[in-house]
């Protein structure tokens, strides 16, 4: 039986839904007019309460660079508010990542996020936010369509950031097409 208030997945080469957030030190970030040369790589993360997170963005920000050799700007996004998004970034002294913040969550679940409810402290010793998208990654064209998604149900296990880039270098080398296309009867 299907659930009526979930989405359905995005689909890769059709659009993405809309997105914009302020973020802590770029301005606001709205997808549709990033306009990246190549792709932007949206990370979706669950908040400052995850452990898991910080190790995950410490490895987005030590490849930023990378990315930005090859036409790929970058964005990470969660639901946190402000204050909270400014102690993540803190820790991760990135000041070149751009760090969203302010997802709604009717937002996260239009692309596709799971949500889930608070278990109250981590390990790390911070309140979950009563309600929280789980991660998220993807990439879409310049033309606003989509190229590559991951949604996790956990925090852990996420695609890896050195094998996302080896294999951005070889779509971009081959021209290779995004996969998942087709979604007529089977």
């Amino acid at each position: 039986m299907s659930n009526p208030s979930l989405l359905s997945p995005l689909i890769p080469r059709q659009a993405v839904p809309p997105l914009q957030v302020p973020t802590l030190d770029h301005g606001d970030f709205t997808l549709s007019d990033d306009m990246a040369t190549n792709f932007t790589l949206v990370v979706f993360y669950r908040g400052l309460h995850c452990p898991i997170c910080l190790k995950y963005l410490l490895e987005l920000g030590r490849l930023q660079p990378e990315f930005e050799k090859r036409g790929i700007k970058v964005v990470a996004i969660s639901s946190d508010g402000r204050e909270r998004a400014q102690a993540m970034a803190d820790k991760l002294k990135a000041p070149d990542l751009r760090m969203g913040y302010d997802l709604s969550l009717a937002k996260a679940r239009e692309w596709g996020l799971f949500i889930s409810t608070s278990r109250g402290t981590t390990s790390i010793g911070i309140e979950e936010p009563a309600l929280f998208s789980e991660p998220g990654v993807f990439i879409v064209r310049p033309d606003g369509t989509l190229y590559y998604g991951a949604a996790q149900t956990m925090p852990f296990a996420r695609p890896h950031f050195d094998e996302l880039l080896a294999a951005l270098d070889f779509t971009l080398e081959k021209n290779y097409p995004a996969r998942g296309e087709y979604i007529g009867a089977v």
